[in-house]
């Protein structure tokens, strides 16, 4: 790169969106630090330490990101992609077991979590095809973003890590909003999601709430006649799309279209509970109903809630957290640091969280709506996406309105790879910003 062109790049820092990540890079590492605190006040732990080294080398990716031009070497964004199957593959096949998910790679001590790194490789290879696909049809452009999505998934849920296989989803949806897709395919992808997610909720919490007498109960519990449901319901969709075709009768399309999200939530919902393992459907039923298990797998949950309630309006102050330091929530550096920061931090301290993080998301709309590169608005949406989701799930479960996955807060949450793939998405904002006029 030349040196007009880095002068450019950096007379034309987004320091908004640069503040607003760092500062809440800052924030986790002193949650970080929190969380290793015990009840007497001792430090038991070196893992705010370690995130301020990965937090160091994170800026140097996140300054590579910004200087590389995505968008004039889009063509190469394949290669990051078959760099991120590639790292995928030998993590299923020689990756470490970590809280029952073969998701790590280890080298000497040292890990990632490839399926970090593969939603933004993943998003850079959906955005070049959807660019090049601007006057293809849209079901073209569903059918092959699917299947080009399908690769990447289908390695992640095979670990499994079902959270962040479902990342994958909000960012694909953002984008093929922005690319202009009919709403109809992208409102039958979302109903079909939560679809899944009713199916598959539903027999695990009857299960554990029998009723014989309930015609629900019997439906749901019974695998022979959910069988000879979808059939029916597949066969009927079948029935009513060849009519669409043969007699383009509006009625035809939609009984097709509805019994087609019906039955492949039930199709998704079968495949979903033959995947998932027994702690990943633990932790739906504990969303359903945390005292299910109020000392099992219920117990993260109503602590964080007993947490975060406890801190008030100002908080308890910074090292005053009883729950964090008596450590009754487990996993509280990662999946459940919000409880933290709330308790020590109050609403007042939430309020300050959410609005940086509102700073990002509105940093990337302005992007998309003044970027003048159509590859460019892509890959900002597909970010915006992963973003939003991680944000929106992580604070959730930590608040008992979500289900567990073991998503992490960006920029919060212990550890590298999710941090790393969060700079790295922050730099190629950063570098979109900058060249947007250009």
């Amino acid at each position: 790169m030349k040196f007009q062109s880095i002068k450019r790049l950096v007379g034309n820092i987004d320091y908004y969106l640069l503040g607003a990540t760092f500062v809440l890079c800052a924030l986790g590492i002193t949650a970080i630090y929190s969380s290793g605190i015990d009840a007497e006040g001792h430090l038991i732990s070196n893992e705010y330490l370690k995130q301020i080294i990965w937090f160091i080398i994170g800026i140097c990716l996140l300054i590579g990101a910004a200087v590389f031009d995505f968008s004039r070497f889009k063509d190469t964004s394949w290669i990051f992609f078959a760099l991120a199957i590639f790292l995928l593959i030998i993590t299923r096949l020689a990756g470490r077991v970590v809280n029952g998910a073969r998701s790590w790679l280890g080298f000497a001590g040292f890990g990632i979590q490839p399926a970090e790194f593969a939603k933004v490789a993943s998003v850079l290879m959906i955005a070049r095809y959807l660019e090049a696909a601007e006057y293809e049809s849209s079901f073209k452009k569903l059918l092959i973003t699917t299947s080009l999505l399908s690769i990447p998934l289908a390695l992640i849920l095979l670990q499994p890590d079902f959270g962040s296989a479902l990342v994958f989803f909000p960012a694909a949806l953002v984008m093929l909003t922005l690319a202009e897709v009919d709403f109809r395919y992208i409102l039958f992808g979302v109903i079909s999601i939560f679809g899944i997610f009713l199916f598959l909720s539903f027999p695990l919490y009857a299960t554990n709430h029998p009723n014989p007498k309930n015609l629900i109960y019997i439906f749901i519990t019974q695998s022979n006649i959910s069988i000879v449901v979808f059939v029916i319901v597949a066969l009927i969709a079948v029935i009513s799309g060849i009519g669409w075709l043969k007699y383009k009768k509006k009625y035809y399309y939609w009984l097709s279209y509805t019994l087609s999200i019906l039955s492949l939530s039930i199709a998704g919902a079968a495949a979903a509970h033959k995947v998932l393992k027994p702690y990943q459907i633990e932790r739906l039923l504990v969303f359903i109903d945390p005292n299910l298990d109020p000392k099992g797998a219920g117990w993260n949950i109503l602590q964080s809630i007993t947490a975060i309630g406890s801190g008030g309006f100002w908080g308890k102050g910074f090292l005053q957290g009883t729950h964090s330091h008596a450590h009754y929530i487990p996993q509280q550096s990662t999946d459940f640091i919000f409880s933290i920061i709330a308790e020590e931090f109050g609403f007042f301290g939430c309020i300050i969280l959410f609005a940086l993080y509102a700073i990002i998301f509105i940093r990337c709309i302005v992007l998309i709506e003044t970027t003048r590169d159509r590859y460019s608005q892509l890959v900002v949406g597909g970010i915006l996406g992963i973003f939003a989701f991680h944000f929106m799930i992580n604070i959730g479960m930590a608040m008992g309105i979500m289900p567990v996955t073991g998503i992490p807060l960006y920029f919060i949450s212990y550890g590298g790879s999710a941090l790393w793939s969060g700079l790295i998405s922050v730099g190629i904002l950063m570098g979109i910003s900058a060249r947007r006029y250009s």
